[in-house]
C-alpha cells in the first residue's frame, strides 16, 4: 500500500486576516451594559425561586431554570475571591502586563465578575481584599466601561 502523505512535512501559513463582526448583545446584557455606560450603576438579576443574585446578570437561573425578571442594583464595592497575574502579553489583552485578572464578588451578589485590578502592585493583591469599581471617563456600552477595580 502506497502512502501518499509519507514524508510530507506539514505546511503552516500565518495569516493577518482580521474579520470584525457585530452582534446583538441580547436583552439582558444590553440592559447591564447600558446602566454602566449611562448611570455608572452595576445591576445583577435575581432568581424569583432560589433568590440568588447573578453578576454578570443572567436571563435564566442556572440552578432552578426560572426566568430572572428582577433587577438588583449592586454596590460598586466588593471583594476579590480569586485572582491570577498575567505577565506575558497575549493578543487579546488590551493592557500591558503585568495585569491582574480577578473574580470580584460585589456586595449583594452571589456570583463573581471577572475583571482586572488596577492601582496596586500585583504582589500586593490578596484574596479577600476589598475593591471598588473605577469607571472609565469615556464609556461606550462594554465591560470596559468599568476601567478596572481598585483597592477600597
Amino acid at each position: 500500500m502506497n502512502d501518499v502523505f509519507s514524508g510530507v512535512v506539514p505546511l503552516v501559513h500565518k495569516s493577518g486576516i482580521s474579520v470584525p463582526y457585530s452582534w446583538w448583545a441580547g436583552e439582558t446584557a444590553s440592559r447591564f451594559f447600558t446602566s454602566i455606560r449611562d448611570d455608572k450603576k452595576i445591576f445583577g438579576t435575581k432568581c424569583p425561586k432560589c433568590a440568588k443574585v447573578y453578576l454578570p446578570p443572567r436571563k435564566t437561573c442556572p440552578v432552578c431554570f426560572k426566568r430572572n425578571t428582577e433587577w438588583v442594583e449592586l454596590s460598586n464595592g466588593g471583594e476579590v475571591v480569586s485572582f491570577t497575574v498575567a505577565r506575558r502579553k497575549l493578543a487579546a489583552m488590551r493592557k500591558d502586563p503585568p495585569l491582574v485578572f480577578a473574580l470580584v464578588k460585589l456586595d449583594g451578589a452571589d456570583t463573581a465578575l471577572l475583571h482586572t485590578i488596577g492601582e496596586i502592585d500585583p504582589e500586593d493583591v490578596k484574596i479577600g481584599m476589598r475593591v471598588e469599581a473605577k469607571f472609565a471617563e469615556k464609556r461606550s456600552g462594554t465591560i470596559d466601561d468599568i476601567e478596572y477595580f481598585k483597592p477600597a
